[in-house]
């Protein structure tokens, strides 16, 4: 490697505290601390958000999705193919797929293999829009692999209108702070990721996960997403990259998505109804055990519930995640009406996902599912 000399004929110059790369022919002092502040991500869109304030509040229980997830799993560590670069998990609402993404997000973050994630949220502001949806991809890249700052800070430098919502195309956006950054990392000689046993040049890809795409308001943004992605990989069949995006199944997303290149999956077809009983039965017995009111109950009239009851409450429920939590918590936890658990568990019955107006808040707060 040729020796680089900096200002060879000044004196008195000190440069201290500072990691200098050559990007793109421009030299470009590192600090990952530094690109956070100037890029401005949305702080509560990742996987790492504080669920409870920035919904969905979605996680899987213990022994649930395992089948699902095993399937992802699979497909994220398998050998990089040029069709098996995006997996799309799709399903009606209330069955599970943000809390699937969110146990996804987190076996790769501990792996050290999640690049980013980003969970869109109908309403929630700049969660809801594409406006700093790249800038966001790029800061968590950025601290993950800190070898992409001096590519994303030599965009900034030529493009200062980056760091502008709305000012250059969402595509210009994407290219320039994620994929080419990340594209010029892989293509240097330092191996991304490698796991035991395997080494460069087939390492394990990186993983960025997108819950809740048909969450976004901008729909043009959605397809211009999708188009470059595609495009991007079309042109890098072997890039150590992937995606896993979860949505409801909408025109403008599937007549994109319909792809030979993208690998869609229906979760409505894996089936629910033994995760759905693993967590009902979950539930109950836990608040059994710390309810001096339920504890009382049982002493006195045997177990409840009966099993007739929650093989009752399992068909109500018909396989919604979503669903299912909300009956559990208005019959274990709602507070200030006078009832009883044991009073409140017929009077779920009466609620329907179609008509009940609790329900109905409930799912526009998006409550924990499984």
């Amino acid at each position: 490697m040729a020796t680089v000399q900096f200002l060879p004929n000044a004196n008195g110059v000190g440069i201290s505290n500072s990691n200098l790369y050559i990007a793109g022919g421009n030299i470009v002092q590192q600090s990952v601390p530094d690109l956070h502040v100037r890029l401005q991500p949305i702080l509560d869109a990742s996987h790492t958000r504080n669920r409870k304030t920035s919904p969905p509040d979605s996680m899987c229980q213990r022994g649930t999705r395992t089948k699902v997830i095993k399937g992802i799993t699979v497909w994220a560590d398998s050998e990089i193919e040029a069709d098996n670069h995006v997996y799309c998990l799709y399903g009606t609402v209330g069955s599970g797929k943000s809390s699937i993404a969110q146990a996804v997000s987190g076996k790769y973050h501990g792996a050290g293999r999640l690049l980013a994630s980003h969970y869109f949220f109908r309403g929630s502001g700049e969660r809801s829009t594409m406006d700093r949806f790249a800038v966001t991809l790029a800061s968590q890249m950025a601290t993950v692999i800190s070898e992409t700052v001096p590519f994303i800070e030599a965009a900034l430098t030529s493009h200062p209108g980056l760091l502008k919502p709305g000012t250059l195309s969402l595509e210009f956006q994407l290219r320039n702070l994620v994929f080419e950054p990340f594209k010029a990392v892989a293509d240097s000689s330092s191996p991304l990721s490698s796991p035991p046993g395997r080494t460069a040049p087939n390492p394990l890809p990186f993983l960025i996960v997108i819950d809740g795409l048909d969450e976004c308001e901008d729909k043009e943004g959605m397809e211009t997403f999708i188009d470059s992605m595609l495009e991007f990989f079309e042109a890098n069949p072997t890039i150590p990259l992937r995606f896993f995006i979860t949505t409801r199944v909408e025109q403008h997303i599937q007549d994109r998505l319909e792809v030979p290149e993208v690998i869609l999956d229906n979760l409505d077809r894996h089936g629910s109804q033994h995760d759905i009983e693993m967590f009902v039965e979950a539930e109950f017995e836990r608040e059994a055990k710390r309810n001096r009111v339920i504890r009382a109950y049982i002493a006195q009239h045997g177990n409840w519930p009966t099993a007739d009851h929650r093989h009752q409450l399992i068909r109500h429920i018909k396989g919604s995640f979503i669903f299912a939590s909300t009956l559990v918590k208005y019959i274990l936890w709602n507070k200030g009406d006078g009832l009883t658990p044991m009073d409140r568990l017929p009077l779920a019955f009466d609620m329907n996902p179609g008509s009940h107006m609790f329900y109905k808040s409930r799912l526009s707060k998006s409550c924990k599912c499984l």
